[in-house]
């Protein structure tokens, strides 16, 4: 390799490491202002006892919100949409954390899912960052898991089987964190570079964490 070559391998990667920390600023940025815009909407929702909207308005909303914010992501509407998706997602959590802060020990146990929630996502995205290992290989997981639970999820709504919400809760906080590592390494090797579809990817997997996770601790501490 000549002097011309080796220095414009050494501008293309200084251009690629600009680009990825770009992307990473901007998810993580994004990301903290939704996750601080969903709280608020929850706090909102718990505080005037909104009720549950329903599986099927939940449905049409999240893949609706959802198809939009794709749809939108090279935009600047995309912005919009994509806190109308989170915002969406913490109206329909503040129910859920009044069900739960009304039983016994209710706040302990909605702050345990909270800590452990911070303490997985963290953990893993440092582990992706820090190892810059290569995590395309779990895409078949996530694939064969998103279908297996999904057909869980439905298969719940028909049969009544002792201990099937627990392990339907239990495959998705292996799944949530299987996509997390899978969307920090894809934003590392240049899988991923939209910030927008970066930013939905990790929150739904966060918010699919902390609410498996909540009902994990809620059985154990029902018991």
């Amino acid at each position: 390799m000549n002097m011309q070559e080796r220095h414009s391998t050494l501008q293309h990667s200084a251009v690629s490491e600009a680009e990825v920390s770009k992307l990473f600023r901007n998810t993580y940025t994004l990301l903290a202002m939704t996750m601080a815009f969903s709280a608020l909407v929850a706090f909102v929702s718990m505080s005037m006892n909104l009720p549950y909207p329903g599986i099927i308005v939940t449905l049409v909303g999240f893949y609706g919100l959802l198809f939009l914010t794709t749809k939108l992501r090279n935009s600047a509407w995309g912005l919009v949409s994509t806190f109308a998706f989170t915002g969406f997602l913490g109206y329909t959590l503040g129910p859920i954390l009044n069900a739960y802060l009304s039983m016994p020990n209710g706040g302990s146990v909605v702050t345990l899912a909270l800590g452990m929630t911070a303490l997985v996502f963290f953990s893993l995205s440092a582990y992706a960052i820090i190892s810059r290992k290569d995590f395309s290989f779990l895409s078949g997981f996530i694939m064969a898991g998103f279908v297996v639970l999904l057909v869980a999820v439905v298969a719940s709504f028909f049969v009544q089987i002792s201990g099937l919400q627990l392990a339907i809760s239990a495959g998705f906080v292996l799944f949530s964190s299987a996509v997390i590592l899978y969307q920090t390494s894809a934003i590392i090797h240049g899988g991923e570079d939209n910030y927008i579809m970066a930013t939905i990817t990790l929150f739904v997997s966060i918010y699919n964490l902390f609410l498996s996770l909540l009902s994990l601790i809620g059985a154990f501490n029902d018991d």
